[in-house]
C-alpha cells in the first residue's frame, strides 16, 4: 500500500541517510533541547522543529479521517522499533478507541488535534479552551496518559490559539516538512520530497490515512 511502502522508503532508505536514525524528538521539547519556531518577536508562534546535530527528527501522523494505513503503520514503525507522535481529532478519538489504545500501548505519543477541527483562529478563548481540554480528556480517558502536545487543525493559529493552549499546559507544534501524502503521490515522490526537506530536528507532517 502507499502508505506502507512511503514508510519504509523514508524512514529506513539507505539513502536517506538523516532520516534512518528517526527517533522522534517531540519530548525533548521540555528537555535539554532548543526549539526553532521561525520566530519575531513580535508573533507568539508555534513549535516547528528542534535545534539539534545528532541527525535526529520526528515523524508525526494527524488522525482525522478513518483508519485505512493505521494498522500497517504501525506494524511497520514497530518492526523498525521507531516512535511517533500521532494528533487526533476528538470525533476519531471517540469513532476508533481501540486504535487510541494501540497506538498508546505500542509506545506513540498521542496529542490533541483539537475536538471538531475547525479553523480554531476564528474562535473564542472560551471555545478553544472547549475544543482543547474536551479532545485531550477524551484521549488521556482511554491511554490513562497526560496530554501534552497539540496541532492545530489546517496549521491555522493566531497569538490568542498558543496562548490559550499554552494556558492550559499544551505545546502548540507545527511542522518543518510537509509530506503531502493527501495528495495523489506516488510513495517515492513522497520520499524523495521529504528527504529533500529533512534536516536533523525537522518535525515532518504525515497523515494516518493519506
Amino acid at each position: 500500500m502507499k502508505k506502507t511502502k512511503t514508510l519504509k522508503t523514508v524512514l529506513f532508505s539507505a539513502a536517506a541517510t538523516a532520516v534512518a536514525a528517526a527517533l522522534v524528538v517531540l519530548n525533548a521539547i521540555s528537555g535539554s533541547y532548543s526549539v526553532y519556531t521561525f520566530a519575531t518577536a513580535k508573533r507568539e508562534l508555534p513549535i516547528y522543529g528542534v535545534e539539534r546535530n545528532d541527525g535526529k527528527i520526528a515523524v508525526s501522523f494527524d488522525c482525522a479521517w478513518g483508519t485505512e494505513y493505521t494498522d500497517k503503520i504501525l506494524e511497520t514503525l514497530d518492526f523498525y522499533g521507531v516512535k511517533c507522535t500521532f494528533f487526533a481529532v476528538e470525533f476519531w478519538t471517540e469513532k476508533y478507541p481501540e486504535y487510541v489504545k494501540k497506538i498508546a500501548e505500542n509506545g506513540h505519543e498521542i496529542g490533541t488535534h483539537s475536538a471538531t477541527h475547525s479553523k480554531m483562529s476564528l474562535m473564542s478563548a472560551a471555545d478553544i479552551e472547549k475544543e482543547l481540554t474536551s479532545s485531550a480528556a477524551a484521549i488521556e480517558k482511554i491511554t490513562g496518559k497526560k496530554v501534552e502536545l497539540f496541532r492545530p487543525p489546517f496549521g491555522d493559529y493566531d497569538d490568542e490559539l498558543i496562548r490559550t493552549a499554552e494556558k492550559l499546559g499544551y505545546y502548540t507544534v507545527q511542522w518543518s516538512v510537509d509530506s503531502l501524502d493527501w495528495k495523489d503521490l506516488s510513495a517515492e515522490e513522497i520520499a524523495t520530497r521529504i528527504i529533500n526537506k529533512v534536516k536533523s530536528g525537522s518535525i515532518i507532517l504525515c497523515h494516518n490515512n493519506g
